[in-house]
């Protein structure tokens, strides 16, 4: 099929932007975040609810799919949009992520990188030819190139290589197109070290792809070095291209990133969260199988428009998930994505208008401060999260790009 793909610039406020990716499966408005759909499915939802929540692309993972059921399989049906029923965008990992994620079952070497399935002990090995080889069966809008992903704390005698390797990888990924291939992203590394990035960033710019991302982060540095990283970076990549900061992640991250120039985002946080019962709302993340929502007939968020606020009460999904009813994960997914996209929406809304800072600053203010009086909140009706509060699990720790 012929691939159609472009994306322009509509509006500015400072560096926060918006602008419109074109593809062949309909317009992406940025900034976006891109549910996970890691084995071609968000779990816990089905492909029109997505449409019906309002996204337009997701995410999925070549090295999981190349396991099962393997891009054959998925390139018979006629891609991936066919085999999930799938009618928006869709970017796919090239598996450079589980070059991290999966360290302790995979081996790095020059041409590629050794994996041994986590299903049954088989090996696979990746060049970057070949990752672009299983994307083009899978048949996405969008591709990334093979990267190496280093822990952050690796020394930067390592990272510098792993910098130099995940450049030349990107060269071979570039040489390996075809015509009529999904569209290339190159990806940022570099760790913390502000000249690897420029050094990189240099590297892949000069192969002029048609899109960029910032890899590597969110993957144990503190927040002002994340910032950091991300305030140096994206001022290198050209202006007139989408800028994608992979695994990020949550509303602050958004709002803080946008502000830096960030287009696209991705992360597991809304679906995870849901299934363990922490549901995002306005006025902060709230634990519905805390005892205080027993008896409360409120929605989780009563100024939100998606499906589960609009139908059901905070006492009712408790009792979901307390009885650990399917239900529950359907619902809280369903409800964090909304809130995920709808978001993004405002954001949009708020560049477009110039009010992107006042926009920020009145949504963090409530966020973390849900009891501050700011506009629109009342004590009656604010989504209360106690001061003590911890979540069912330690977000922190979650691996960010996969499901």
């Amino acid at each position: 099929m012929t691939r159609i793909f472009d994306f322009n610039l509509v509006h500015r406020d400072g560096d926060a932007r918006v602008g419109r990716i074109l593809t062949s499966h309909g317009v992406v408005e940025t900034p976006v975040f891109m549910p996970v759909g890691t084995q071609a499915t968000v779990k816990a939802m089905t492909p029109e609810e997505l449409t019906q929540i309002g996204s337009t692309m997701i995410l999925a993972n070549t090295y999981h799919l190349h396991l099962r059921p393997g891009e054959q399989v998925v390139h018979a049906a006629g891609g991936l949009h066919s085999f999930m029923n799938w009618n928006g965008a869709i970017l796919t990992d090239s598996g450079g992520f589980q070059v991290y994620s999966l360290a302790q079952t995979r081996k790095i070497t020059e041409d590629g990188v050794q994996f041994q399935s986590h299903i049954d002990g088989s090996r696979h090995f990746f060049t970057p030819e070949r990752a672009i080889e299983i994307q083009r069966a899978l048949g996405p809008d969008i591709m990334m190139a093979f990267d190496e992903c280093p822990p952050v704390e690796s020394s930067r005698e390592y990272l510098q290589q792993a910098n130099e390797r995940t450049i030349r990888w990107a060269r071979r990924c570039r040489d390996a197109l075809q015509e009529g291939d999904p569209t290339l992203f190159g990806i940022v590394q570099g760790g913390l070290h502000k000249d690897l990035r420029a050094k990189c960033a240099e590297a892949l710019v000069e192969l002029d792809l048609p899109g960029y991302a910032l890899g590597g982060l969110q993957l144990g540095e503190d927040k002002d070095q994340f910032l950091e990283m991300v305030s140096h970076t994206t001022p290198l990549l050209p202006s007139d291209k989408p800028r994608y900061l992979m695994g990020v992640g949550t509303p602050l991250d958004f709002l803080e990133t946008v502000e830096r120039g960030v287009d696209m985002f991705d992360c597991v946080m809304p679906t995870r969260a849901g299934r363990n019962a922490l549901l995002f709302t306005r006025c902060g993340r709230m634990n519905i199988r805390k005892a205080e929502f027993t008896n409360d007939m409120k929605p989780v968020d009563p100024e939100c428009g998606c499906y589960t606020c609009q139908n059901y009460s905070r006492a009712y999904l408790r009792h979901l998930f307390v009885a650990q009813e399917i239900l529950a994960a359907r619902l809280a997914t369903t409800h964090n994505l909304f809130f995920f996209i709808d978001l993004m929406a405002r954001i949009r809304e708020a560049i477009r208008s110039g009010v992107f800072q006042q926009f920020k600053r009145e949504f963090l203010t409530r966020y973390l401060n849900p009891n501050s009086g700011a506009p629109h909140t009342t004590p009656a009706t604010c989504c209360r999260r106690s001061r003590n509060e911890r979540p069912v699990f330690d977000l922190t720790n979650e691996t960010p790009s996969c499901e």
